[in-house]
């Protein structure tokens, strides 16, 4: 009965950011082979805890928003305010295939993302064209995710040294410049210093604040999940930088966010419970795994 408990939760965990692009990775072939990256990767680590991911990845969204052209073409071109759980579930397939499969299914994420990025262009509001292949904004939408993703690492999970965040961001940006970006920062002190550098650009503007507001009302299919995705989504805020919180009108003491970051405490274990070994046990398993002759 608790197997079958912790199968049914692990499911309804799974739902959250279960991708419909269409592609199915296969993460237990071919044996022997490592991905982009291999096992003794921090990537492997730091992506390996789905709550502190999932909080990541709000922060990241947020973050995102509020650079005017990067926002532009997902607000032109994107389903995300009709299919916001689809959004959630299409990058959390690139960010574990590129991280834990094989390295035909990785290159195959990164080739199909490029040919989508090529469609899409336009011009943002304030006048300003843009371009999803433009490395700058490439840049911009790495930079984002990949901080934010080391932040919830080092809240909801443990500590990581310099250098071994250091060699987080250098590996992540190997897939950048397979992107397109090849000059995406690669240290701790790069990361800090590019977030800086790029305040001055950053707008709170109606169209971000209509995002912030969809993030924070995420519909949930299963009504018995809205508790922790509504933890989950103060979780990604506490990642923020404080001046991002602030420019997002986020950085209000609350007692609902005192309740939900207490209640991270609790939740993290359950859902890890619930998930089980996950992907970086099966590709594990795959690169140790004699090739076939």
């Amino acid at each position: 009965m608790l197997r079958r408990l912790r199968s049914h939760a692990g499911n309804q965990v799974r739902a959250l950011t279960r991708s419909n692009s269409g592609l199915t990775l296969d993460y237990d072939n071919p044996p022997g082979d490592p991905g982009l990256f291999g096992p003794d990767a921090v990537c492997w680590r730091v992506h390996a805890d789905f709550p502190a991911m999932l909080a990541g990845g709000v922060s990241a969204l947020l973050l995102q928003a509020l650079h005017p052209r990067a926002l532009a073409g997902v607000w032109d071109h994107s389903t995300f305010r009709t299919d916001m759980q689809g959004r959630l579930g299409r990058t959390a397939q690139f960010i574990a295939g590129t991280t834990y499969g094989s390295r035909a299914d990785a290159m195959q994420l990164i080739e199909r993302v490029r040919r989508i990025h090529a469609a899409i262009q336009g011009t943002a509001p304030d006048g300003q064209p843009y371009a999803a292949d433009d490395p700058d904004l490439l840049t911009w939408v790495h930079v984002a995710e990949v901080s934010s993703f080391m932040a919830g690492y080092l809240r909801y999970v443990g500590p990581l040294s310099v250098a071994e965040q250091d060699r987080y961001f250098a590996e992540e940006a190997t897939v950048a410049a397979l992107l397109g970006a090849p000059d995406v920062p690669r240290s701790r002190a790069q990361v800090d210093a590019y977030l800086e550098a790029q305040r001055p650009g950053l707008v709170n503007s109606e169209r971000t604040k209509e995002v912030v507001r969809l993030i924070m009302a995420m519909p949930v299919a299963n009504p018995l999940l809205v508790p922790a995705v509504r933890t989950m989504a103060d979780a990604g805020v506490a990642l923020l930088p404080p001046w991002a919180r602030q420019m997002l009108d986020l950085h209000r003491p609350s007692l609902r966010r005192s309740l939900a970051l207490a209640g991270m405490r609790g939740l993290a274990p359950t859902l890890r419970w619930a998930l089980g070994p996950g992907l970086a046990a099966r590709a594990r398993r795959r690169v140790a795994a004699q090739p076939a002759v």
